[in-house]
């Protein structure tokens, strides 16, 4: 059974539809206990940084979340969700993440063309950088949905999928059993739902 994490910011409808057509157990809860006793979390998020750490911490759910992490549960953070893995995010302030993996969320107006928009919203194609059980069902150059104006930086040894925004985005970053996704699988389709399907098998 995967858990996703509701704490009060995420798209959660379109997530527990996108694991439904996988055929992928699912509960959405804020009940601890249900999360340690499922097999695998899913961390969503869409929105601010710091509302987001604020809510997690204040439901008491990041303790679990990061227990059952280091513990050895798969864990993967979506969008926003993958940005609270960090050690800290530069969005707006300095904020303190999960620290569940190496590395800062930092702006992408720092990196990207000026001409650029801000967000970055839309399909683009994955770099694969490193082989991950994440993508055993896509191959190099799939495309997926990003909406997103802040990215993970600092965390090179954790990458292993990047995209292509007038810079080299993080796209995709694994360590050991925490895995995390910048864009959108439950808005990218066939390959985004090919992710959630071998993140379920892990």
């Amino acid at each position: 059974m995967i858990a996703v994490v509701d704490y009060g910011v995420g798209n959660l409808f379109s997530l527990s539809s996108s694991l439904s057509a996988i055929g992928a157990q699912t509960v959405i809860t804020g009940d601890a206990d249900v999360i340690r006793s499922a097999d695998k979390i899913l961390l969503p998020g869409v929105g601010a940084f710091e509302d987001a750490a604020r809510k997690l911490r204040e439901s008491g759910l990041a303790d679990v979340v990061c227990e059952e992490a280091r513990a050895g549960k798969p864990l993967l953070g979506i969008c926003l969700g993958m940005q609270l893995l960090f050690e800290k995010s530069y969005e707006f302030g300095e904020f303190e993440g999960l620290g569940l993996i190496r590395g800062a969320v930092r702006p992408i107006a720092d990196v990207i063309p000026a001409e650029l928009k801000i967000p970055h919203i839309g399909w683009n194609a994955l770099r694969i950088e490193k082989e991950n059980e994440l993508f055993r069902y896509i191959k190099d150059g799939d495309c997926v949905y990003f909406v997103h104006s802040f990215y993970a930086a600092d965390c090179k040894e954790s990458v292993i999928a990047t995209s292509e925004y007038g810079a080299h985005l993080t796209a995709a970053v694994a360590s050991g059993n925490i895995y995390g996704c910048q864009f959108h699988p439950e808005k990218s389709g066939a390959v985004g739902l090919s992710i959630l399907k071998a993140f379920a098998e892990i």
